[in-house]
């Protein structure tokens, strides 16, 4: 399929080819007939990827303060290939799409192949020919519904948003500040809601428009005395702010118009330093309106498909898309005046030199079109060159590409070497084919199967959400494939169990887990400063680990596992590999969460079979401009200090030594990955003894369970 995307580097929207992208959990996948392109925020997007690199660092400065700070951290080169990697990520642009369902996934519910709908959210109701829309993003189209008016649908309920908060009476009067695409949606609104309405804005040709459309509309220049003749020198109910721009000209006018104690609603982006005299002398209500509605920015909404319940929640943003599409229904708004542009999606790049204002070309409604195809199996692997005969004894499939996997992960297997590149899988396709293209894969996909189930793979590298991968070890094994999993292997006992008695089937493939920081370098020399202790060891890992607000996937018990099994496995596979020995029981406490935590600042302590004992220290409530991780080690008149992998000091009797790695963090990633492919060519045993990666989860589940019931759990 043809998908239009954005070089956040280069600045070059392009269309290209991808494999179309597999249906999700409570979510349709839509055949695209219309999508709307947004003059608002995609022109904002594309025209901070054309900046040059001091240019988009000279406008975003809270991005160049995260960089300088991971500099500190991790050092210079890490976060030079961090930051280009960010930028040289594909964007998919568009939000508000129309078009036919295909398939349906497992939970969806009310909708089925063939339903015509409209479609929104970033990310979903793309400029492509197909797209993967959740549950509530998706409404039903009556039949006296065109495609093209439904593109319009998400803009359209973020104008509906903008109109609800003024809570607007029949008869009130009503002033809309700027009179482009959101303007003109929320005038047809406030009109089909019985006020009287009057526009503002900068351009002659759009007041014209707006005219035409029977709303009264002046330039900003003349606006005050028409205003006032408006409403009888009153003042507007309700002024709504639909303009896009830095200036605070627009916020100081609305005050100037509203009447005392009238609303003034800001839809648009503009610039909010309000002259306070205005607003202090009226009582004016200012409110900011945010996007479509209840429900946006909210992944269990938007993502998990789960609604909120009607009698308390009246408008959400799926209800404002119900509601806009209605109101088309009903013959109550009319866009077509608004269409003043279609382009076939091969044509795209045509459409933004458009909205950027490259052709100096009147625009307001521009639309893109797309082929409608009547084929039932859409294509969803592009090969890039013919397989031909096995040249290694590595022949690798990749089962995700997220901003992990290509600016860690697949950069080190390709420095690596010695291994032949198969393909890559991602649900989306998008990364997958960005991915293969960059790193050299013989072809992108957008089904697991393709990897899993392939012939000419014999190794799979992990790198999928965490809910993913105890299935996609088992099913890689089951089809005799070697496995590197990114951690966790499970998120359970019960998931553990299963990938544990697959371990034990005769002639297993090789599977590991990427706990990489035992194959840190300077780790390798703090375990052997201490390979020959005479007693037991205490081992303190210290991890500020940050915060991550409550929506963050990896805090989903379904998705993420939570904190500790999610992340905290690293830590603590660490202590007992450095400790030599088994955990045989794990205690855990918490700091109360206040709202704000989950479980995330807490002490988990461990002991051994040799007497060893070790605490994990994992913190939420620090802060990123301190260093990550530090290890403590004593035992027998030896300390070893190990901090943020880039310097260890290891003291004895009248002996310091200090070692450093100025330039970059080494945490091990790719040692760990040479060791796995090494035991592969050569039949050695998997580089982490099983009985410590069966451990190190166990350990995590108890330490979880530990904090739950205020119990030490026995291993």
């Amino acid at each position: 399929m043809k998908q239009i995307l954005q070089n956040m580097r280069d600045g070059k929207t392009t269309v290209v080819d991808l494999p179309v992208p597999s249906v999700k959990h409570k979510a349709a996948l839509v055949q695209t007939c219309n999508s709307l392109v947004s003059a608002g925020t995609e022109r904002m997007l594309v025209e901070f990827a054309e900046k040059s690199l001091i240019g988009k660092a000279s406008s975003r400065p809270d991005l160049v303060k995260q960089v300088l700070s991971k500099a500190r951290r991790e050092g210079i080169i890490p976060t030079i290939e961090a930051a280009f990697n960010k930028l040289d990520q594909p964007m998919a642009l568009g939000y508000s799409s129309s078009g036919i369902i295909v398939e349906i996934g497992e939970g969806l519910q009310g909708f089925k192949p063939g339903d015509r709908v409209a479609c929104g959210g970033g990310g979903f109701a793309v400029h492509a020919e197909y797209g993967v829309v959740p549950q509530n993003l998706l409404v039903h189209l009556p039949d006296n519904v065109d495609f093209e008016s439904a593109a319009f649908t998400t803009l359209g309920a973020i104008a509906l948003q903008g109109f609800r908060l003024a809570q607007p009476q029949l008869g009130e009067t009503v002033c809309i500040i700027g009179m482009g695409l959101l303007g003109l949606l929320t005038a047809e609104i406030a009109k089909a809601a019985g006020c009287q309405v009057f526009g503002i804005d900068l351009s002659p040709d759009r007041i014209k428009l707006a005219e035409r459309m029977n709303v009264p509309c002046v330039l900003r220049a003349e606006c005050e005395e028409s205003a006032m003749n408006f409403t009888q020198n009153r003042g507007f109910d309700h002024v709504l702010i639909c303009a896009d721009t830095s200036s605070d000209d627009p916020v100081n006018l609305a005050g100037l118009l509203a009447r005392e104690k009238g609303t003034v609603i800001a839809v648009g982006a503009v610039g909010l330093n309000i002259t306070r005299k205005l607003y202090y002398e009226k009582e004016l209500d200012f409110r900011i309106s945010r996007s479509y509605g209840p429900g946006r920015y909210d992944p269990v909404y938007e993502e998990g498909g789960q609604d909120y319940p009607f009698g308390y929640v009246r408008w959400t943003e799926g209800r404002n898309m119900q509601a806009f599409v209605d109101l088309l229904a009903q013959n109550k708004i009319n866009l077509k005046p608004l269409i003043i542009h279609r382009y076939p999606i091969e044509d795209a790049p045509q459409a933004y030199e458009l909205i950027t204002g490259k052709t100096g070309e009147l625009f307001l409604g521009v639309l893109m079109t797309y082929p409608q195809k009547t084929s039932t199996n859409p294509v969803r692997r592009l090969d890039f060159s013919q397989p031909g005969q096995p040249t290694g004894s590595i022949r690798l499939g990749v089962l995700g590409a997220g901003n992990y996997a290509q600016a860690v992960f697949l950069p080190i297997v390709q420095k690596t070497g010695g291994i032949e590149s198969i393909g890559i899988c991602t649900a989306s396709g998008l990364t997958a084919t960005h991915a293969a293209k960059k790193f050299g894969y013989q072809f992108a996909s957008s089904t697991e199967s393709d990897v899993l189930e392939s012939g000419e793979i014999n190794t799979v590298l992990l790198l999928t959400r965490h809910q993913q991968h105890a299935r996609q070890s088992i099913r890689a094994l089951q089809n005799n494939k070697h496995v590197y999993c990114e951690k966790p292997l499970a998120l359970n006992a019960e998931e553990l169990t299963a990938v544990e008695s697959q371990l034990h089937q005769k002639n297993s493939p090789l599977l590991t887990v990427g706990f990489n920081r035992r194959f840190a370098p300077l780790a390798v020399q703090l375990k052997k400063y201490f390979e020959d202790q005479s007693e037991p060891l205490m081992i303190n890992y210290r991890v500020n680990a940050g915060f991550l607000p409550s929506h963050h996937w990896l805090h989903d018990a379904q998705q993420g596992g939570g904190r500790i099994i999610g992340e905290g496995c690293h830590f603590i596979d660490f202590v007992i590999w450095m400790a030599g020995s088994l955990p045989t029981e794990v205690s855990a406490q918490a700091l109360p969460d206040g709202g704000k935590y989950h479980q995330d600042n807490c002490l988990i302590t461990l002991r051994f079979e040799n007497g060893s004992m070790a605490s994990v220290s994992y913190l939420a409530n620090g802060n990123k401009n301190f260093a990550k991780e530090r290890v403590e080690v004593f035992g027998a008149g030896k300390i070893g200090v190990l901090d943020d992998f880039r310097s260890l000091e290891m003291v004895s009797e009248g002996k310091r030594q200090m070692i450093h790695s100025r330039l970059k963090q080494d945490k091990g990633h790719q040692a760990a990955w040479q060791a796995f492919t090494k035991a592969i060519t050569s039949g050695a045993s998997a580089p982490i003894p099983y009985d410590q990666l069966m451990a190190v989860h166990k350990a995590c589940y108890a330490a979880v369970l530990s904090i739950n019931n205020g119990e030490t759990v026995k291993l």
